[in-house]
């Protein structure tokens, strides 16, 4: 909201200057976006009289005068201006004034005629004016006053950020009302007082909509002269306020609107069939709204009808066919309250709004209508002439506001200020909030214009506001501090971040909330935990993967050119479970693109399978992995094995499955893996032992296997026989070709065999090599010679 700080002091004139005004509504919750001056900064211009105006001897377009400045002595003046003739009165710049864009004015000549001034334009003073030449002021002005003075343009625009819940802050008496409540400056509001009719028409008003339109007040003016100027000052405020003046009657209404807050109309009296029904559109109605934009109505729009036809959309803008003109004889003032509920949202849908859906969208206070109208039909009694009828007024059903309750022992707690009853109830009361106390307790009444106080912290929030946020100290909180055990069986998850950032991945934190697609496709999940109210249509569902957010992040790096991509992710995912839900942390990574960056020591070589397959070992270290062949539906079928730790399946790792990778669009596939967090982070006691004096001995297994034989599974059955002198099984070779039958393959095992206390003998190795041997065989394994 904009006004001007005139308008405002006009209200309330508290002993702040400009600055200080700005600091204490920003600091009271009404925030000032900013403060422009109405006019640019200029000095010298006063008012002056054309007493003489003659044709320039030497120039057919200039014209030589005499004008009066309040000196006692006419001053000659050279001017070019159109308008510029006997008797008006305009601004007059005399030498040594300094308009703006520094422009210095000093005696001159012109075509030979010396010119000790200037006559300005609204234009050359940075004042908006439509007149073509010079700004004609009334011929009322003092002459010889400055110009500046007159006009009141040292005067500072404010611009209000309101919050939505704040409605009562869109006009110069909600504004005034707080300025006073905040400083105890005395508030002057304007004297509304009824109007007495005149005469006696009136046109009947019915509510059907009664849950929509709390209260509806309608008044007959008669003889009133529509193309009647808006005076000056109403011109000034309004443009001040960002509203251009139309005609007199709808800038009163505009007037009333940014002066009470109260939404109004006016109605050609000659276009309305019969009265005023206040009801809901009914099916194939339309209407062309005063924008010039035709709406086709539906059951949920709010109308104004008479009994032909719609008149207005209720709360949002009037109809073309039944607006005010400057030839309208008769009108008809409606001042409404609707509720905010009816009237949220549906300017959008309709792709405009105004300033009246603006304010009953937000609440408007359901006491104000006959004020309102009081107020706007001597407005137009005083500008427009005419005569008044009887308001008429229907009342439905409006808004009840409960007692709220505020304890002072809640307000010091709260607020950490230990406030006495007293200074509350002095806070409450300049606030205008009704309200009775009984054993430390306000029982208060909030008043029609306040929608936004409804429970204890409402009221304590205003207490604080009155009070100064800037007074309540900020002390810091104290206490003891003292380092959290981190137990040695849990590896900190930013420890694993900075491996994988070391092996080259970078992070990233993507949304919870992700497409219902990605569960489909990543998760084979059709029944996803399903969002009420998704802040986007693609993010409807809760993720139970973290594959998803990895390949779209994929997805857009290559779209923006990146060559290479290995990027990790630690968070939560979301899955269903017989208790209900269950929010299980994973990381997952994904790797993409040449196995080093570009580079002259290395050929350039597309990461694989077993790359990732090493990121995955070194985050498990120091637990031992085994790795199945497995299905997943992100996943490559010939691709993809699981991870298991200790005979518990723990994630899973493999290349994207082909149908996805088409899907999304994607040069070649990337290599994947998701683990459960708790298993990655989980790690064994550190058991120290000694470092053995005597020297190892070294066996190697050279085994013929068939095919479907994994080395896992070798690994595996050495391990369930291997001996206490065995310190390290590993795989050091696999073949295949010449030498090896068709179907099988070659893998070559070291063995490792260390004692702390003696140099082993073959009577020691031999027992454990036999032993290994066996398992090898039980699995189907030939010695290789």
């Amino acid at each position: 909201m904009q006004f001007s700080e005139q308008w405002l002091r006009s209200w309330v004139n508290p002993a702040l200057n400009t600055e200080q005004l700005s600091e204490l509504l920003t600091m009271a919750g009404l925030e000032v976006e900013e403060t422009i001056a109405a006019a640019p900064a200029f000095s010298g211009v006063v008012i002056g009289e054309v007493k003489e105006c003659v044709k320039h001897e030497n120039a057919d377009r200039l014209r030589v005068t005499k004008v009066d400045v309040g000196t006692g002595e006419l001053v000659q003046i050279v001017c070019g201006a159109p308008n510029v003739a006997v008797g008006v009165r305009v601004p007059c710049a005399l030498p040594g004034a300094i308009l703006p864009g520094d422009f210095k004015i000093k005696p001159t000549k012109m075509r030979g005629v010396e010119s000790n001034g200037m006559l300005c334009s609204g234009k050359e003073l940075g004042v908006p004016e439509d007149v073509d030449g010079l700004m004609l002021l009334p011929a009322d002005a003092p002459v010889g006053q400055s110009i500046r003075d007159y006009l009141g343009l040292d005067d500072q625009l404010f611009t209000l950020k309101i919050t939505p819940n704040r409605a009562d802050g869109l006009s110069i008496r909600g504004v005034a009302r707080e300025v006073a409540a905040l400083t105890g400056a005395e508030l002057q509001p304007v004297a509304i007082e009824p109007v007495a009719p005149s005469i006696d028409d009136t046109r009947p008003v019915k509510i059907e909509a009664r849950e929509a339109c709390g209260r509806y007040l309608g008044r007959v003016v008669k003889g009133v002269n529509a193309a009647a100027a808006t005076p000056a000052w109403m011109r000034q405020r309004l443009e001040r306020s960002g509203l251009r003046s139309i005609s007199a009657i709808v800038d009163i209404t505009n007037y009333v609107l940014l002066e009470q807050g109260q939404p109004m109309h006016a109605f050609d009296l000659a276009k309305i069939d019969g009265g005023i029904t206040v009801r809901q559109a009914r099916a194939g109605e339309s209407l062309l709204c005063l924008n010039e934009k035709t709406v086709e109505l539906q059951d949920k729009h709010l109308v104004i009808a008479d009994d032909a036809k719609v008149l207005a959309l209720g709360g949002i803008m009037g109809g073309e066919l039944s607006g005010v003109t400057t030839a309208s004889a008769d009108i008809f003032l409606e001042s409404a309250f609707f509720a905010p509920k009816a009237i949220a949202g549906r300017a959008r849908e309709l792709g405009f709004g105004s300033d009246s859906s603006f304010r009953y969208e937000r609440g408007v206070d359901f006491q104000l209508q006959r004020e309102a109208i009081e107020r706007a039909t001597r407005l137009v009694l005083d500008i427009c002439g005419g005569a008044a009828g009887p308001v008429v007024e229907e009342v439905a059903e409006l808004p009840r506001r409960q007692a709220v309750q505020l304890r002072v022992a809640r307000v010091a707690k709260v607020l950490g200020v230990a406030l006495s009853s007293q200074e509350i109830a002095e806070i409450l009361g300049r606030l205008g909030l009704e309200f009775s106390l009984a054993d430390e307790v306000f029982t208060v009444q909030a008043p029609s214009f306040r929608f936004d106080i409804e429970i204890e912290e409402d009221l304590i929030e205003e207490v604080a506001r009155v009070y100064g946020y800037n007074r309540i100290p900020d002390d810091a909180p104290r206490s003891s501090m003292r380092m959290l055990r981190q137990p040695e069986e849990l590896r900190p998850v930013d420890q694993l971040r900075h491996l994988l950032a070391a092996r080259d991945y970078q992070e990233v934190v993507s949304y919870a909330f992700v497409d219902e697609r990605w569960e489909r496709d990543f998760a084979g999940n059709d029944k996803a935990i399903r969002l009420q109210n998704p802040i986007a249509s693609q993010m409807s569902v809760m993720r139970s993967t973290l594959i998803g957010g990895l390949v779209d992040v994929l997805v857009g790096n290559i779209n923006r050119k990146q060559p290479r991509v290995r990027v990790f992710e630690a968070a939560r995912v979301f899955l269903r479970s017989e208790q209900g839900f269950e929010q299980p942390e994973k990381v997952a990574g994904l790797a993409w693109g040449p196995r080093l960056p570009e580079q002259w020591g290395a050929k350039a070589e597309r990461v694989d399978f077993f790359d990732v397959k090493a990121d995955v070992e070194a985050l498990l270290h120091p637990a031992a992995a085994e790795y199945r062949k497995a299905s997943h539906p992100a996943f490559h079928p010939g691709r993809c094995a699981e991870v298991r730790v200790d005979g518990e399946t723990v994630g899973v790792i493999g290349e994207l499955h082909p149908q996805w990778v088409q899907a999304y669009d994607l040069p070649s596939a990337p290599v994947l893996f998701e683990l459960n967090l708790a298993i990655v982070t989980a790690r064994s006691r550190i058991k120290a032992q000694p470092v053995s004096k005597f020297q190892p001995v070294r066996r190697d297994l050279a085994l013929l296997v068939d095919e479907q034989v994994s080395a896992a599974a070798l690994l595996a059955a050495f391990q369930a026989k291997r001996a206490d002198i065995v310190t390290e099984i590993a795989l050091f070779d696999v073949y295949r070709g010449k030498g090896v039958a068709e179907g099988k393959k070659s893998l070559a095992f070291s063995v490792l065999m260390q004692d702390n206390s003696r140099t082993l003998t073959d009577e020691d190795v031999e027992p454990a090599m036999q032993a290994l041997l066996q398992a090898a065989l039980e699995l189907g394994a030939q010695l290789r010679v």
